[in-house]
């Protein structure tokens, strides 16, 4: 049996807990428990109802020949591009996969939408040839907003595209059994529709229907991947000693340094496999983040000397051994040098990364119950939705979202906040003042958050990533980039449900143009700024030191401009 090798080392206190953690485990006969799905583990509530995916992979391979029947019929087609339509649970899996695997020959290319912001949204549209696009529409529950407005805006286009006779077969669903949208597909014809296992809920999902289904169709040899991922999954098996278990010691790991603390977990990933750290935040931020606890997951933050950093993280290298990164190599090197604690994981090829996602999801599983919640809610990702859903319905009903006003104005940016945070804000003369009296509230154990409800590119992740680390290097804190909306069905369950540590940073914009939702009054723009402003809403509900930066329609000299402002702050 092969898995992915894991090494560690942990400061001396650390390394004695965690041993000690261990020890309770397999005293305790905690693995045996967690296979039989006992509950007590966690907050004994519904958590057994939660534990499908442990058996995934045997199902899946059970499935091959749908799989291949799949592939089959989708490289037949000659399909050009392949696009799905989803959010958190069931878009960062396809993603990673299709940053991973890149185009497989013979069959279509993959773009995943995860977001709302309309310039976003052309800029994917305009990529595809809508005669020869397979959309794969994926929501478990089938009543999330995004991919619901992302079917009805590509069907309308496809329909458009192949008419109304051709439509429905170039569309696959992937829902649980019953959902709203397993009746959309099934009133709309779609080609095909997969079930997803209502056990398994979609932040555990990616060896399910959810990731698999966009793999075959992407050309995956799916035989290879589950066989790979199957030896992770009996390593970390029922009668694997807990000292002994791949998955089991990671979770001690993670769960113990939290409570010591060290709750900030720093994702460095090789270039080739990078993007596996967008899958890993959402499955350890909404799984622990929540009643005052939890673990913050720092992802794409590049690796800086030992100095810059707190007591307060943990690091987890994921290398690939086919193509590691020497770069990388040294400055994880020095970092562990300095007596921080490291976690390396040895990918041997990219076929392994399936071990990954089922070795993470029982260690996160495990440092739930160590850190004392039930890793499997989310109930501050429900909260933001609520509002979201209360400002959507103000403007079906009166077309237009409730008036707000700043607290300052400049030529740049129009600032918000709620009283509390106004009040603790007020006095500055400039932008960048403001932003002083902002950055001044973080200390140390603290983390900061840019959550930019902009479009996800290129120049505008830049832009973002340069303020973050002006901000690390100057405070000497752990730093987060999310972009909204994709970031509240991840990483904002802990930023609002986890501990009270965040100082963030939420930036808006005028869209420099708009999309109509076939069949509602509200466009994608209005619900872009609906579900930032309900996201800006639970952060102040729940006490969080928050700002929002409003630019106008020219994003890129408002950038410039907050860069300068961050500067002057700092």
């Amino acid at each position: 049996m092969s898995v992915n090798r894991l090494a560690y080392k942990l400061p001396k206190e650390l390394h004695g807990a965690v041993a000690t953690s261990l020890s309770d485990w397999k005293t305790n006969n905690k693995v045996a428990r967690l296979w039989q799905k006992d509950a007590s583990l966690w907050s004994n509530t519904d958590e057994a109802n939660w534990l499908g995916w442990l058996s995934i992979t045997e199902t899946q391979l059970a499935n091959l020949a749908t799989f291949k029947q799949l592939a089959a019929q989708v490289k037949k087609a000659k399909f050009k591009h392949l696009l799905l339509l989803g959010m958190g649970g069931s878009s960062l899996c396809p993603e990673v996969l299709r940053m991973t695997f890149g185009k497989v020959a013979g069959f279509p290319e993959m773009h995943v939408l995860d977001s709302t912001d309309p310039v976003q949204i052309k800029a994917i549209e305009k990529k595809l040839d809508l005669k020869k696009t397979l959309c794969i529409v994926s929501s478990k529950s089938g009543s999330t907003l995004e991919p619901n407005i992302f079917k009805q805006y590509f069907f309308a286009r496809v329909k458009e595209a192949v008419g109304e006779k051709l439509v429905g077969s170039r569309f696959i669903a992937v829902t649980d059994p019953g959902s709203k949208m397993q009746q959309v597909a099934e009133a709309d014809k779609f080609w095909k529709i997969f079930a997803g296992v209502p056990s398994i809920g979609g932040r555990y999902s990616a060896l399910s229907n959810f990731g698999m289904v966009p793999a075959a169709a992407m050309g995956l040899d799916l035989g290879k991947f589950l066989r790979t991922t199957q030896e992770m999954v009996k390593a970390c098996g029922a009668d694997s000693a807990a000292d002994a278990n791949p998955a089991v010691i990671l979770g001690n790991i993670l769960g113990v340094a939290a409570n010591h603390g060290r709750d900030k977990i720093t994702i460095i990933a090789s270039p080739g496999i990078h993007d596996l750290g967008a899958w890993l935040e959402q499955l350890i931020a909404e799984s622990t983040g929540k009643v005052g606890k939890g673990i913050i997951p720092v992802d794409r933050e590049k690796p800086a000397k030992p100095a810059t950093y707190g007591s307060d993280r943990v690091f987890a290298y994921l290398r690939l051994a086919t193509k590691p990164n020497k770069a990388q190599d040294t400055a994880v090197a020095a970092i562990e040098k300095a007596g921080n604690p490291v976690i390396r994981i040895t990918l041997p090829n990219v076929y392994a990364l399936g071990q990954e996602f089922f070795r993470w999801e029982v260690a996160t599983a495990v440092a739930g119950s160590i850190i004392g919640i039930n890793a499997f809610n989310q109930p501050d990702v429900e909260a933001s939705k609520i509002e979201t859903k209360k400002l959507t319905s103000e403007y079906e009903t009166t077309g237009s979202l409730p008036p707000e006003a700043p607290f300052f104005v400049s030529k740049d940016a129009k600032l918000f906040a709620d009283d509390k945070n106004t009040a603790a804000l007020s006095g500055g003369k400039t932008l960048g003042e403001v932003l002083k009296t902002h950055l001044s509230r973080i200390g140390a154990g603290d983390y900061f958050a840019v959550l930019g409800y902009v479009p996800m590119n290129a120049e505008n992740e830049k832009a973002l990533q340069s303020i973050r680390h002006s901000v690390r290097d100057a405070k000497k804190v752990a730093t987060c980039l999310g972009f909204g909306p994709r970031f509240l069905h991840s990483t904002g369950q802990a930023y609002k449900g986890g501990p009270n540590s965040g100082v963030f940073l939420q930036i808006t914009c005028d869209d420099a143009s708009d999309l109509a939702v076939p069949g509602q009054k509200y466009t994608f723009g209005i619900v872009k700024a609906a579900q930032a402003r309900g996201d800006f809403a639970v952060l102040a509900e729940r006490g969080r030191r928050a700002l929002r930066v409003h630019l106008g329609k020219n994003l890129k000299s408002g950038l410039n401009a907050l860069l300068k402002a961050v500067a002057q702050g700092l």
